[in-house]
């Protein structure tokens, strides 16, 4: 067995307690464009796009004007730790394409000590549309 340095401890105490948290959402805290837009409009919770950038099409959530949306590429995404909110119990969804790079950028909030982030598991395409869909017109 490995012998863990007390700053690995610490990330897997910080990955426990997260658990916690998921484990009492409703899917271990995996939602749908629904719950996601639900989130979005009526808790006001923040939007991480992750989406990679050769992957945006036509814009990115934060283009699409979705508000409380940040386009944070998987990439590129620990050049926007700035913008996490000081608040670790407001809501975050994260979302990209195929939930893949979101599900990580979830597990390093998680570890972070945010309590409520959710990742979208519908292609975040279908969000945009929807938005831009009921906001035009």
């Amino acid at each position: 067995m490995a012998k863990l340095t007390q700053f690995e401890n610490e990330v897997v105490g910080r990955f426990k307690e997260s658990l916690t948290f998921n484990k009492e959402k409703e899917n271990l805290a995996n939602i749908d464009i629904h719950k996601a837009r639900e989130l979005l409009k009526e808790v006001g919770a923040i939007l991480l796009d992750v989406t990679l950038p050769h992957l945006v099409d036509p814009q990115n959530a934060e283009e699409a004007g979705i508000v409380n949306a940040y386009y944070t590429p998987y990439p590129e995404f620990a050049d926007y730790i700035d913008i996490l909110p000081d608040d670790k119990t407001q809501p975050i969804v994260v979302a990209c394409r195929k939930a893949f790079f979101a599900s990580r950028i979830k597990g390093l909030l998680d570890i972070l000590g945010y309590e409520n982030v959710y990742v979208m598991t519908d292609d975040i395409k279908y969000l945009i549309e929807a938005h831009l869909a009921h906001t035009e017109g």
